[in-house]
């Protein structure tokens, strides 16, 4: 099969990249993904992605993503890899959260025993604490912890 993403390495980022495995610095994927960078490496060995997966012991599919990493978003992100996404932003700040717990503690609405949590996100919307809220952001709002 013919590779999409061609690894072609310069003088500078193999010398780093040897220089990575040579001190084993950085964590194991690190390495790993610095060896694999190497191999593939159109004007060096050049080993095919099963090769490279059976020499260091991991899926061709590890080989792929490395090398598409490499040629989509640069060096430093095929060396450090995938990084994690940031949390979402919170829905509801400091003063919209105390409005929804002082919404819960008081009566249910006529016909209700209890306050359900779909029947409180609806309600928030109605006094427009909030344009749209799910009932699970008010369960994480009734049950915070930290």
């Amino acid at each position: 099969m013919k590779k999409k993403y061609i690894v072609r390495l310069t003088d500078e980022e193999r010398s780093t990249l040897k220089s990575f495995i040579k001190k084993l610095s950085g964590s194991s994927q690190k390495v790993r993904r610095a060896q694999i960078l190497l191999k593939a490496d159109a004007e060096g060995p050049s080993w095919s992605d099963k090769k490279i997966a059976e020499a260091f012991s991991c899926r061709t599919k590890t080989v792929e993503n490395v090398r598409k990493r490499l040629v989509t978003e640069g060096f430093d992100a095929a060396l450090i890899g995938k990084i994690p996404s940031l949390r979402p932003a919170k829905k509801l700040d400091g003063e919209q959260e105390a409005r929804v717990i002082a919404l819960r503690l008081g009566p249910a609405p006529a016909g209700y025993a209890n306050w359900s949590l779909r029947l409180l996100a609806d309600r928030v919307v109605e006094l427009e604490i909030v344009d749209s809220i799910s009932h699970e952001t008010i369960r994480r709002t009734l049950k915070k912890t930290e």
